[in-house]
């Protein structure tokens, strides 16, 4: 199991005796609504995803500091992830491709989104199991979800130029896309099936 920690340091300093009145303010401030929403189960995602699989196995896969680090190289900027989960999905004892379950923060809760890699290393099926803010849903879109079908490299994966940005949702749209070159970043580095040579 994979953890990116999600970095929130701008509590770290506050002075407390301000706290209280700090508080009160808030009371007083409208609160934004938060639409917190589950869209799909993961065992749906895994048969949506590889529908002729006859078996899913979690992947644990530990990464050091320095493999990280190489990854993050790959892959590009990140924003603060939540737990990455992986599993195999066969047929016949046969690999067909692995199944990624991610989160990554949108404006400030986490989106949870999955993610297929067939054997062959090409993208499929990008769904959203859970959004949780108010804004930026428009991610769900299946023709904004749908570029990211059959892509295979991390030069296929840049936003704005091959993943359009929402107007609306851009830290949704920007923040799942970085998420998805890390994945795609990760099962090249240490997910790909080894060729036979021939």
């Amino acid at each position: 199991m994979i953890i990116i920690p999600i970095r929130n340091s701008r509590l770290s300093h506050v002075n407390h005796r301000y706290l209280t009145p700090g508080l009160m303010l808030a009371a007083l401030l409208p609160v934004p609504v938060v639409v917190a929403a589950e869209y799909l189960s993961v065992d749906a995602l895994q048969k949506a995803i590889f529908p002729q699989a006859d078996a899913f196995q979690e992947v644990l896969l530990p990464q050091t500091p320095e493999q990280l680090q190489v990854l993050l190289t790959r892959a590009g900027p990140q924003p603060p992830h939540g737990i990455v989960r992986i599993w195999s999905a066969k047929r016949a004892g046969v690999l067909l491709g692995h199944v990624f379950v991610d989160e990554v923060i949108g404006r400030q809760s986490l989106i949870t989104y999955g993610v297929g890699i067939d054997a062959g290393g090409a993208l499929r099926s990008l769904e959203i199991l859970a959004y949780r803010e108010s804004h930026g849903g428009e991610i769900r879109n299946s023709a904004w979800r749908a570029q990211f079908d059959r892509r295979d490299t991390l030069e296929q994966l840049r936003f704005r130029t091959d993943i359009k940005n929402i107007s609306g949702a851009t830290l949704s749209s920007e923040h799942v896309t970085q998420g998805v070159r890390w994945l795609l970043a990760l099962w090249q580095s240490a997910l790909r099936p080894v060729r036979a040579a021939g």
